[in-house]
């Protein structure tokens, strides 16, 4: 059974799902298509943060030019150009037991590529989501469907996973930035030059 959570809340994930070892973060939207408008192509990544809540450097960044982390223990099956279709648009797996223990928390953020030249923001995103399956047994444990709370932003962490204690949580963030990649790539600690 699916747990639906909203923006804020908090979830014991491997508290809840004991031998959770391989999940898959499916993420998904549909874009507005409108007259002269040019394609849209939207990005999710991942970041690995340390104590500090930050990146050391690009290999604390899964994203579509660098698409395995720690020896796949975050690894990115791939950059979607089109978001057409049903279902998830792009998928980050993650392997819990390599993830090394010097990483605390992992943002998984999706960004509007070229959004500044195509003029294009997530008020013309509609039907985000982010959805976690186990891959052992492919049932979707929890989905957070994040409505159509932006305007301008280029950038949206769509959710945290991180550690407390031997555990790992889920957090639900939803939270927009303008400035697109470089922005979130700024907060969380990386320079996007």
């Amino acid at each position: 059974m699916t747990i639906s959570l909203s923006k804020g809340q908090r979830i014991d994930l491997t508290k809840m799902n004991p031998g959770l070892k391989n999940a898959i973060l499916g993420l998904g939207w549909d874009t507005n298509k409108y007259a002269g408008g040019q394609e849209f192509d939207l990005d999710a990544s991942a970041f690995l943060l340390h104590e500090n809540g930050k990146a050391n450097g690009i290999e604390d960044f899964v994203f579509y030019n660098n698409l395995n982390a720690y020896g796949g223990a975050v690894v990115h099956t791939g950059d979607n150009r089109d978001g057409e279709g049903e279902g998830d648009d792009e998928q980050i797996k993650l392997d819990f037991s390599k993830i090394p223990a010097h990483i605390h928390r992992i943002g998984i953020t999706v960004t509007i590529h070229d959004a500044a030249a195509r003029m294009q923001n997530f008020g013309q995103v509609s039907n985000a989501f982010v959805r976690l399956v186990d891959e052992a047994t492919g049932a979707e444990i929890l989905r957070y469907d994040l409505g159509e709370d932006f305007s301008v932003e280029t950038a949206i962490v769509f959710c945290e996973l991180y550690r407390n204690g031997g555990e790992w949580k889920f957090q639900a963030v939803g939270s927009g930035f303008s400035g697109g990649l470089s922005a979130l790539a700024n907060n969380y600690g990386l320079d996007a030059k």
